[in-house]
Order: structure tokens, then sequence, then C-alpha cells
């Protein structure tokens, strides 16, 4: 403890000894550091909340969500202080009076936007603040940026949504060209290729009808055929001719009448075991017995009508048959035609395909923009004509006389502070670098041999006078110090004052 203590006394001996060097180090610091400061030109500060509001009573209804919403003002404020709307501001403002060339435009611009700040500070509130030289231009400068903010979502959304606009008619109308060229490239290859296209009416769809059908006609076909045959052995059987007697013998009547309805009964496929057959053929027997076994010399011999039916129905028959094999020739004859397009359906059907696919997404995308069209139309009327979004100040800019920057009363202090600690500081270093020791014990520390003892300064009157004089001069010149630094104070207060 004691050694700590020895050590402290010695560092302010050390510095104390010194004290016009550390004075001297804290008047040139001092000095040069006000100087500075004096050199820093104020910035006045001007403040205001403005308030973005968006509307959703329409806007849900076409599609406007709150992320579009928000992405808007999100897009605001990331534009706000853009090179366009600050060159807007430089121009409305004093700011521009001096102001000639583009280059110099461009320099006010970047100076500008160092000297803005745009901070939202909650969901739809956000602060402007700007730092100038003056308040008023401050003030006045924020005011400015507020009216453009304002001006570009009006006229903005507006310009936006006709470019865009612009935009999409020319897509549509290109797409729409290139629509009817498919279209009409589409009904060409339909028409040049007429039965050889999938769907209604193909190759494929007219051979299998073809296969049907044929089977249908060789179905058809047997069956006449069979009737045919059956018919032909039931004329076979029928005489063309009914032998009927002169005179007596029965009733030639009806005999041949029973011959007719036996004619019928077989024409209409009766067997000879049917009933019916049994009983007529019993019938024309009983009458035959009656007349005395057949034709007698005074006899003739009548046309059978059954006959002559069986002949006009075998003439049918045959019409049917003949009918029925030439459509089945026809069929054949086709369906040889038929397969030999098949062979070039194939490569018609995948050309068709493609053209049929490049068709429908040029449709696709023709009724895609027209959609995107309407919708932003509608989009755009709903945010131009109902104020989708509205600009409120909650605060207006105000106008400060008070400096924001810099803080003169703080840095005059810090200046001050490290004035007095440059000089103890350079005082205590340049104790050290000296060979000197204050003390008897630091020098038998130093030497490692035993010191007998040590001899006090004696000073006379004359010395004591001096001294005293000097000290006076060191404490007037270290008041002096801080009379100026109190004069600057007071100097920095009486202009604001002036100023307010």
């Amino acid at each position: 403890m004691n050694s700590l203590y020895d050590e402290f006394r010695i560092a302010v001996h050390s510095v104390w000894n010194r004290r016009w060097l550390a004075l001297a180090v804290a008047w040139g610091i001092c000095i040069l550091g006000w100087l500075v400061i004096a050199m820093i030109p104020n910035k006045y500060e001007s403040k205001a909340q403005i308030q973005v509001r968006t509307q959703s009573i329409l806007s849900d209804q076409v599609g406007i969500t709150p992320q579009d919403q928000r992405r808007n003002i999100q897009q605001l404020e990331q534009t706000l202080i853009s090179s366009e709307n600050l060159a807007k501001v430089v121009r409305g403002t004093d700011l521009g009076a001096s102001v000639a060339t583009d280059q110099e435009l461009a320099g006010k611009v970047e100076s500008l936007r160092t000297n803005i700040e745009v901070k939202a500070e909650q969901d739809d509130f956000f602060a402007i603040s700007a730092k100038l030289p003056s308040g008023k231009l401050a003030r006045d400068v924020v005011q400015k940026l507020i009216d453009v903010a304002e001006e570009d979502n009006i006229a903005g959304d507006r310009k936006t949504t006709s470019q865009t606009l612009r935009f999409l008619d020319a897509q549509i109308e290109g797409r729409q060209k290139e629509l009817a060229d498919a279209e009409a490239k589409r009904v060409a290859y339909e028409t040049q290729n007429l039965g050889l296209l999938p769907g209604v009416g193909s190759v494929s769809q007219r051979m299998e009808a073809s296969r049907a059908e044929l089977s249908q006609i060789d179905s058809q076909l047997i069956q006449a055929r069979s009737a045919l045959a059956a018919l032909n052995g039931q004329l076979a059987g029928t005489p063309a001719t009914l032998n009927t007697p002169s005179a007596g013998g029965g009733s030639p009547s009806a005999l041949g009448q029973a011959q007719g309805e036996l004619a019928s009964m077989r024409a209409r496929g009766f067997t000879d075991s049917h009933p019916d057959v049994v009983a007529i053929r019993n019938q024309i027997a009983n009458l035959r017995a009656q007349g005395g076994g057949g034709a007698g010399a005074g006899g003739y011999r009548t046309p059978n009508p059954a006959y002559s039916s069986l002949q006009s129905m075998r003439a049918e028959r045959e019409a049917s048959v003949t009918a029925l094999q030439a459509r089945k020739s026809a069929l054949q004859s086709d369906m040889a035609q038929l397969a030999a397009k098949q062979t070039a359906e194939p490569g018609v059907a995948a050309e068709y395909q493609r053209i049929n696919r490049d068709y429908e997404v040029l449709k696709a995308q023709y009724d895609k923009l027209v959609t995107e069209r309407d919708q932003i139309r509608l989009r755009g009327q709903v945010e131009t004509q109902t104020d989708a979004v509205q600009f409120r100040v909650v605060n207006e800019p105000s106008l400060s006389n008070v400096p924001a920057a810099p803080n003169r009363p703080l840095l005059l202090a810090a200046v001050l502070i490290a004035g007095i600690g440059a000089g103890v500081g350079a005082a205590f270093a340049l104790g050290q670098l000296q060979t000197s020791f204050p003390t008897a014990a630091k020098l038998e520390r130093a030497s490692g041999l035993p010191v007998i003892g040590s001899i006090s300064q004696m000073l006379g009157s004359e010395e004591r006078a001096q001294r005293k004089q000097k000290m006076k001069l060191f404490f007037g010149a270290s008041g002096g110090l801080v009379c100026v630094f109190a004069l600057l104070l007071v100097a920095e207060f009486v202009q604001r004052g002036l100023t307010a």
C-alpha cells in the first residue's frame, strides 16, 4: 500500500515539476480543437410524421391483398428519397437557386440524400427528418418531400398502370395475330387431311364401322341364302299347274284351295310333320279319291296360285341376296382403300396434334393476358379513383432554431478535458524519460546501494518571491483556459438565443 502511495506521489511530483509543459500542451490542444469546432457548420433538423393508410373495402374484391398493400407502402418508403424525387425537392426549394448544371444538381441530390432520413415507426406511420444549415430550409425540404410523395402516389400509380396496360395491349395484339395464324393453319391442315385425322370420321373409326357392318352383312347374307334355299326346295315340290276335271268327281275348287293352303304353309316354313300340314295333306288325298284319282280325258289344267306366290317370293329373296353381296363387295373395296390410307395416319395425326398443341398454348397465353389486363385496369381504377392509398400528415414539419448538430457545448467540454489530459500525460511521459530520482528510496532501489540521507532545497526570500510570481502566472493561465471555455459556452448560447 505504501509502495502504491509513493508511486502516486512520485507521479504527481513529476507532473507538477513540469506543470508549464502540461499547461502549454493543454492550451495548444484546446485552441486547436475549439477552432475546429467553430468551423463545423450548424445543422438544423426538421421532423414530420405521416400516415399512409390503405383502403380495403373494394381492394379485397378486386384481388388487392393486404400483402400487395404492404408492398406498396414499402415501395413508397424505398423510393421516397430516390434521385428523381430529390431532384424535384432541390428544384422546388432554395437549394435549386444556385444550381446551373446537371453536375451541380447531382451533387445537391447526393448531399441532400445523406441529410434526409425516412424511418418506418409502425405499420403505416413514417417519420421524415432533414438536417440542413437552415431551419427554414430543412422545414421546406421536408414539406416538399411530402408533397412529392403524395403526387407520386396519385400520378405515379396512374402512370404505372397506364404503362402496364399499354404493354399488355401490345402483347395481346401480337398474341392475337399469332393465334389467328395458328387457327388458319389448323383449319387448312384439317381440310387437307380430311378423314385421316383422329376423332369422329377418322380412318380408324371408319375401319371399325366397316368391319362391324361387314359382319352384319355376312350374317344377313347367310340368313338370306338359307331362306332362298328353303324357298327353292318348296318351289321344287309345288306343281306349276293343277288338274281340273270337266264334270263330277268332287269339287275341283276345294281341291285347288286345299293345295294352295298346303303351298302357303310350306312357304311359311311348316314341315311335313306339322299337324296343320298333315291335316291338309289328308284332305287333299280325300278330295283326289272322290274325284276318281286324277284327271279324266275330259279334264283340263289350271295355273297353281301357290307356285306363282313362291316364284314371287323367290325373286324377292334373290334380289335381297344380290343386294347384300353388292354391299359386301363395296365394303371390302372401301376397307382396302382405308387400309392403304391407314399407313399415313400416324404421321398426319402427330402433326395435327403438334399444330393443335401450339394453338392451345397460344390461346391459353392470350386468355391469360386478357384476364390480367382486365384485372390491372380494374385495380388501377380502384387505387386511383377510390384513394386506395391515402396520405395524412400527423405532425407538420417542425421549424427549429436550435442546431441539431453539432452539439457544441459537449464538444467544447470534451476538447477541454482532452487538452488537460494531454498536458498531464505529456508532463508525466517526459518525467519518465529523464534519469532523476525524486526520492531517496527510489535512488536506493535503482542503485542497490544504501542511501545515507537527503538534503532539502533551501530557498531565499528572493527565490520565494519568484516562485510565488510564477505560481500566480500558472494559476492565471490555468484560469484563463477555463475562462475561454466559459466564454465560448456563453457565446454559443447567446447565438442560439439571437437565432431564436
